[in-house]
């Protein structure tokens, strides 16, 4: 089909689907991609361009999305249209985001070399990307250091455009940070899994470790770039798999739940810490606590989730907040018990679930990505997105910093046309919608405002004088240094830190106390302390000998030190 005609069949798809409601994608979080995650200098960078309230993509207004993906490692995200089309943006300095090249795009951008394709499944990790067709195929693109895009090669560090993975029958396909698993319909084949061993989270009974040197120890694990099916469930049909960063989650058939990766923080669920290099089962998921057809699995950066018991009630294991202690086994939410949850995502430490006719979000947020709009960031237990209330969630995605929700444009009349529309310009944002809510008025005391409004009084009158005035009060004296000498025993210090040069005074620590210290360059001031008397006891170290009662001590002899009249050249000096 000629490009022109496929454009105009796409615009006609859009205009259907906006007219029968459709589904629409909303996004909150950082839009600044290339520093999210990362330590910005400055301290404010990572503020630019949030978006703390739900907001609308204007390339995607209008555009029937079904499904979106993020990875809780992942700084970049992609969303599949109801027509087939794949659209990604976010980082893209591995080229995971397909497009040919490693430019970074803030906007989503449609994957135009699988435009021939109707993708029907993606997922992300930390520098690649995974997609799915209807046909069973898998490409793959991004970073191919470990062998996680399934291409059976190691030779290209990098794919900057989707490359076919060695997989046939392909259903779905789910990222780690450094692994790929995906879901076949071949028998005996159900689950493969490709890329990082390190931690057993490929599930093949090894990490593939092996010393790189002959000296010393360096370990190092050996890459597996051909998906290899999971012999331990080769007897047994898998239907759902998750990925956290470094392991993974899966229920077969029957129902039950296993596990398999990094053990840390009880993620796993088997009320330890040890990693598992093969598929091990939950055991409180059994008998009438198994998972049903309708009930969905999730995997964040060091925990998991699953709802089970056909009631739809939540169950969370491993590390879920910062502070606290963290769920070796699977406990139930209690928060969300009673919600009818369809779908979740977790990210690296936050939450978002859709139920009912509601968006519920917590956990941990830095960019605004639990969606709470500007008086709130984070939140310890699950909360409603107010925003949102009302609106049916049909799919949501976590990645870093950044949260993706689809809604249902059905029965929710204009709200989703008052929403925020984010067009590219982050910049422009920030200083819209951010700058009152970082850098708000100052509130002075009445001390301080009493004191600026002296301040300008005065500039007022010093822009009021005369030139006349003015070179007079410039003209120096013939004893000008005698002069600054007296007015600066009567000047205040400043309150800023600051001499009159903007030069900041520091504070020198020694051994009997502090002092204040200026520079010794050219027209340095002496510290404004009060002269000290005339005694008439000259300027040596001498002291008045006991027994004296007047005031002015008897002169002593040429030579002496001062010292009880004894005689000596090295210390003390002579009075005149």
């Amino acid at each position: 089909m000629p490009a022109s005609a496929a454009a105009g069949v796409a615009a006609e798809g859009e205009e259907n689907a906006a007219e029968a409601g459709g589904r629409e994608l909303l996004y909150c979080g950082t839009t600044r991609f290339d520093i999210m995650g990362r330590k910005v200098k400055g301290g404010m960078g990572g503020s630019r361009g949030n978006l703390v309230s739900p907001t609308r993509l204007r390339p995607l207004m209008g555009v029937d999305i079904r499904f979106v993906a993020s990875g809780c490692a992942a700084c970049h995200c992609v969303a599949l249209g109801a027509d087939g089309r794949c659209f990604t943006w976010g980082r893209n300095e591995k080229g995971q985001l397909g497009h040919g090249d490693t430019l970074l795009r803030n906007l989503p951008t449609v994957v135009s070399e699988l435009s021939k394709y109707n993708i029907i499944s993606a997922s992300v990790g930390r520098n690649h990307t995974v997609v799915v067709t209807d046909g069973g195929k898998s490409f793959a693109f991004g970073d191919n250091k470990h062998g996680q895009l399934g291409t059976g090669s190691l030779r290209k560090g990098t794919e900057v455009s989707p490359a076919p993975c060695l997989v046939t029958e392909a259903t779905n396909a789910v990222c780690g940070a450094d692994f790929t698993v995906w879901l076949s319909s071949v028998e005996g084949s159900s689950i493969l899994t490709a890329g990082l061993p390190q931690y057993g989270q490929l599930g093949h009974g090894s990490d593939n470790e092996y010393n790189t040197k002959v000296s010393s120890v360096k370990l190092s694990y050996d890459p597996q770039p051909r998906p290899r099916a999971v012999a331990t469930l080769s007897g047994k049909t898998v239907v759902k798999v998750a990925c956290g960063t470094n392991h993974t989650v899966a229920v077969d058939s029957s129902g039950f739940v296993y596990t398999w990766g990094f053990g840390g923080y009880g993620r796993l669920g088997h009320n330890e810490q040890k990693d598992e290099w093969q598929p091990r089962l939950v055991q409180i998921f059994q008998k009438n606590n198994i998972l049903g057809p309708n009930d969905i699995i999730s995997a964040g950066s060091a925990s998991s989730a699953c709802t089970a018991g056909g009631r739809g009630q939540l169950y969370m294991w491993g590390k879920l907040k910062n502070s606290g202690d963290e769920w070796m086994y699977p406990k139930p939410v209690t928060d969300l018990s009673g919600w009818n949850i369809r779908c979740m995502a977790s990210g690296s430490m936050h939450h978002t679930v859709g139920a009912d006719d509601s968006c519920i979000s917590w956990g941990h947020s830095e960019y605004g990505e639990l969606g709470y709009g500007p008086t709130q960031k984070s939140s310890v237990n699950p909360k409603k997105v107010d925003i949102l209330e009302g609106m049916h969630v049909t799919s949501v995605g976590c990645g870093v910093g950044m949260s993706l929700i689809v809604v249902d444009r059905a029965n929710v009349g204009n709200k989703i046309d008052q929403l925020d529309t984010f067009d590219g310009d982050s910049d422009a944002l920030f200083q819209e919608n951010m700058k009152s809510l970082y850098f708000p008025p100052r509130c002075y005391s009445k001390e301080e405002q009493d004191t600026n409004t002296s301040q300008q009084h005065a500039r007022h009158e010093t822009a009021a004088e005369t030139p006349e005035q003015a070179t007079k009060k410039a003209t120096p004296t013939a004893n000008s240094r005698s002069n600054k000498r007296k007015t600066t025993v009567d000047q205040p210090k400043p309150e800023d830190g600051t001499d009159g040069s903007g030069e900041e005074i520091k504070e020198v620590q020694r051994s009997h106390g502090t002092s204040t210290r200026r520079g010794r360059g050219r027209g340095a001031k002496t510290a404004a302390t009060p002269e000290a008397k005339p005694s008439g006891r000259g300027r040596g170290r001498g002291r008045p000998k006991k027994g004296t009662g007047s005031p002015d001590p008897a002169p002593l002899e040429a030579g002496s030190s001062g010292r009880g009249g004894k005689k000596s050249g090295k210390r003390g000096r002579p009075r005149k």
